[in-house]
């Protein structure tokens, strides 16, 4: 048989070309790399009021400094269902709160 998928063929993934990698290591070299430029231009615009743009450049940003959080399974004591022991409603008056 010719062709198809085989097993450990190709590219890993995440894996970088050489020229991706050569790209990035020159950017580095040169003191300034891409996320750099963008949070520089995000807090130039947030400077000036430029919300909408600031915002923009956050939202494309945000992978890079902030990381995902994961989805999380819930369980209760040596892996067994959660066990909810009490249920307390408590109702504030925000004008007789502490801040």
């Amino acid at each position: 048989m010719h062709g198809g998928k085989r097993k450990g063929a190709g590219r890993k993934a995440g894996s970088v070309t050489k020229k991706t990698r050569k790209i990035a290591e020159r950017a580095i070299e040169e003191g300034i790399t891409p996320l750099e430029v963008m949070i520089k231009a995000m807090h130039d615009y947030f400077a000036t009021g430029d919300w909408i743009r600031a915002a923009a450049i956050a939202k494309d940003c945000a992978p890079y400094v902030h990381p995902k959080l994961s989805s999380i399974e819930h369980a209760g004591k040596d892996g067994g269902p959660l066990v909810i022991e009490r249920i307390e409603r408590v109702i504030v008056d925000p004008k007789n709160s502490d801040p």
